[in-house]
């Protein structure tokens, strides 16, 4: 990733992909956009003590899946970019 991404505006189209995304993925989990944003939150504040993560391109998913036949289950899939890892 070069350095000046880190601080490139996103577009207007991006931010509303960005939106449109965590519109759907919420639909499908049936949680809000807003319980989403908290969820991203908390897992940025605790992963950044460890290491140094780049949350404006850090990704969540939260889906339904079938575990050993009790039915879907909600799933947490995170895509975390680590830009640095902590001493």
């Amino acid at each position: 990733m070069r350095i000046r991404n880190l601080f490139k505006k996103k577009s207007s189209g991006e931010i509303a992909k960005d939106r449109l995304k965590i519109l759907l993925i919420s639909d499908r989990a049936g949680c809000s956009p807003e319980m989403l944003e908290m969820i991203k939150q908390d897992i940025a504040k605790v992963i950044s003590k460890y290491m140094k993560i780049d949350t404006n391109n850090m990704e969540i998913q939260i889906s339904k899946s079938t575990l050993r036949g009790r039915g879907k289950n909600p799933s947490l899939y995170a895509d975390i970019p680590i830009l640095d890892l902590h001493n």
